[in-house]
């Protein structure tokens, strides 16, 4: 049995502790603003989705609509637009959480123009979360990152362990975070929602210490139900243990 469950990655994962997730302080990666990317549908979807963070004991979400070529043309000031119309809902209802706003950048052909132009979103001391394509990683990926760094941004990709294109090429994440990249973990990575090896990726990162920031990319409440289960994986407490991340900065 236990033979059994190594293999489907069950064994000795479980903690029958919850992890305190307010010691983040801050969640950086989610999709709050209603009706302008694959997140909160309605301004009902932003509060409910923010409420659940609060009640965890976040005292900050840094909500981050996709920037993504022709799907999502979102710009700044319709971020920020939306932004306020949360902050309103928020304060309407009661919820005394604090949301900022910036943006996940997906790098394509039209981001190195926006990058030109110094307009791009950040979060913290200039941090720029950005997402690569999930088929392969752009031919200019480590060019961009000098550029973003030349300008004075601070790159965080995204969700690195969701890339299966790297997944057998562990090395390529080590050559990421030594160009001076931060790593983002989604931390319901780790319940094995996307795939089981996105799962052992992600708690072979957590064991090596590349983990800079932990995020929720939340986008409805299926995926806050699995951060009520993911509270329990013992990765999950190994990271928050560990020092490494800068959430609580933010």
């Amino acid at each position: 049995m236990s033979f059994l469950s190594g293999i489907f990655g069950k064994s000795n994962k479980k903690s029958s502790v919850a992890a305190d997730l307010s010691a983040l302080g801050s969640d950086m990666h989610s999709h709050f603003i209603p009706g302008i990317d694959d997140g909160a549908q309605t301004i009902e979807d932003s509060i409910e989705l923010i409420r659940f963070f609060h009640e965890k004991g976040y005292k900050k979400v840094i909500t981050t609509p996709h920037i993504m070529g022709d799907a999502y043309r979102n710009t700044p000031e319709i971020i920020m637009e939306g932004l306020g119309k949360v902050r309103a809902a928020l304060k309407e209802n009661n919820i005394p959480i604090e949301v900022e706003a910036a943006a996940e950048y997906y790098i394509d052909y039209d981001f190195e123009t926006k990058l030109d132009k110094g307009s791009l979103l950040t979060f913290g001391k200039n941090y720029v979360l950005v997402e690569v394509s999930f088929v392969n990683p752009p031919d200019n990926l480590y060019n961009t990152f000098f550029k973003m760094q030349l300008a004075g941004y601070k790159p965080v990709l995204a969700h690195p362990e969701r890339y299966t294109f790297w997944h057998k090429s562990f090395e390529k994440y080590e050559e990421i975070m030594d160009k001076g990249v931060f790593l983002q973990l989604n931390m319901n990575s780790l319940t094995g929602h996307y795939s089981v090896e996105t799962k052992r990726i992600a708690e072979q990162m957590i064991s090596k210490g590349m983990i800079s920031f932990l995020g929720s990319d939340c986008h409805h409440t299926g995926h806050t139900e699995l951060i009520s289960k993911v509270v329990y994986e013992k990765p999950l407490l190994t990271l928050l243990e560990s020092g490494k991340l800068l959430n609580s900065t933010l």
